[in-house]
């Protein structure tokens, strides 16, 4: 293939471009604010089982502080009944006495045990939304940090997409300068090789992989036409040459 050196030093420009363009790419990708969002969204995502596991517990302690108070309501308007009965003096046989006071006795011992309960429930429903207080405080925290640091993530993209569309405006310029078939060849190379189709040959040093030209090597450039596109014989690049080739 043969190109003119003009056009082979602009395919350089090219290259420069691309090169600009992946740095930017893995800027934005590493960008310390993705890790940071990510450990803060597990931790967030853990606080928030955590909370609904506190709520449900508060609201079933709830529903039990409901019925044991229902229980005690209950079990108290049966012996206010009974109580009642035996101070109305209606009921007057000795023995039907003796069960109405055993079952007012056994009415206050049940009383006061499910109001023992209601207690107990009652120090496990104030635990329980100490519990929904604190954890709601810590998702509240945890989600503030997340929405800072993605207000920061959201700059960067901001600032690095700025940057990326400018470059690629220059670099489709640029390209367009370069003859179809050179540029073709160089898009091919540069998806093979990591990103890198073009290299400049610097002091008999290949750019693109850092090696320098053996003798034969170097006698072979200098003897091919100036429009001759060459390439690398190590990492079979597109290589361009120019004043500081050293040859």
């Amino acid at each position: 293939m043969n190109a003119a050196p003009a056009d082979q030093i602009r395919l350089l420009d090219v290259q420069s471009l691309d090169a600009r363009l992946q740095q930017l790419a893995h800027k934005r990708r590493s960008l310390p604010e993705h890790d940071e969002i990510e450990s803060l969204t597990k931790d967030l995502t853990q606080l928030r089982d955590l909370l609904v596991a506190a709520q449900t517990e508060e609201s079933d302690c709830s529903r039990e502080q409901t019925k044991a108070e229902q229980d005690v309501d209950q079990v108290r308007q049966r012996a206010s009944r009974d109580q009642q009965r035996l101070d109305s003096g209606a009921v007057t046989s000795p023995k039907d006495l003796e069960n109405l006071q055993r079952e007012i006795t056994s009415l206050a011992k049940r009383q006061g045990d499910l109001e023992d309960v209601v207690l107990e429930i009652m120090e496990r429903r104030e635990s329980a939304q100490e519990r929904v207080g604190e954890l709601t405080g810590r998702v509240s925290s945890v989600q503030s940090k997340i929405d800072d640091a993605t207000s920061r993530r959201d700059a960067s993209y901001e600032s690095f997409d700025g940057e990326s569309a400018t470059l690629k405006k220059e670099r489709e310029v640029v390209a367009g300068s370069v003859p179809a078939d050179l540029l073709k060849l160089y898009e091919k190379l540069r998806e093979q090789q990591g990103g890198v189709g073009a290299a400049r040959l610097y002091q008999r040093r290949c750019e693109g992989c850092r090696l320098e030209l053996n003798i034969t090597e170097v006698n072979e450039v200098k003897a091919a036409a100036p429009d001759q596109v060459l390439r690398c014989e190590n990492c079979r690049r597109i290589l361009v040459r120019t004043s500081e080739s050293g040859l």
